[in-house]
């Protein structure tokens, strides 16, 4: 689409904690302030956001259709965004609380139903301090991003870099274990501001 068809665009950000900004004192998350960089390029942006803590790929399947078409009726410039995958590959009573096998299951699920009603994204999961688990979410990580080659939609692939950066894991540290504060987000959210997926979306984004 060209740009002049994106002055109003809608937007659901369907995900768990990291979606929802958990942690961040301005109560923003990286999807505020990706929305906010939009407005002020002078996008009209309805920013709609859907994370819930602790939701896995399980709970996700079930929820958000309902959540996101009541919000993006078939007449608006509608469009999807989807970051998850951090909490199937915690583990409890000695074993994931989604297996990887159905995390691959659900996520191409809700993709290729998603992938029928809007123009989509995802996001990848970003990493956390326990380095077992990392090795569980960089694995889940490559099966989304060939998830999403499969089935054509745009795949940002964070964790690497979120991995390299000394301010994601200096807040996270210094909260809650897990979750930053603002200045982490704001690293996830420039990656997501300069990727060109986001930037066709927003094409006066580009620097």
């Amino acid at each position: 689409m060209e740009s002049e068809h994106l002055s109003e665009v809608r937007i659901c950000f369907v995900g768990e904690s990291f979606v929802n900004g958990t942690g961040d004192p301005e109560c923003l998350g990286w999807t505020g302030r990706v929305c906010v960089g939009a407005n002020q390029k002078g996008y009209d942006v309805t920013y709609y956001n859907l994370g819930v803590r602790r939701e896995t790929t399980e709970a996700l399947k079930q929820r958000w259709y309902n959540e996101v078409t009541y919000r993006l009726p078939s007449e608006y410039n509608g469009r999807v965004v989807f970051s998850f995958g951090v909490n199937d590959t915690v583990i409890e009573s000695g074993k994931t609380r989604v297996s990887v096998v159905n995390s691959i299951l659900n996520t191409r699920q809700i993709l290729s139903e998603a992938k029928q009603l809007y123009p989509i994204l995802m996001v990848g999961p970003p990493p956390m301090l326990d380095k077992d688990q990392n090795l569980r979410i960089a694995e889940l990580s490559e099966y989304f991003s060939r998830i999403c080659n499969s089935l054509n939609i745009p795949y940002l692939n964070v964790f690497p870099v979120l991995k390299q950066s000394t301010v994601w894991f200096d807040e996270v540290r210094a909260y809650d274990q897990a979750h930053p504060r603002a200045k982490g987000y704001q690293v996830l959210a420039n990656l997501v501001q300069d990727w060109d997926a986001w930037l066709k979306w927003f094409p006066g984004l580009r620097k």
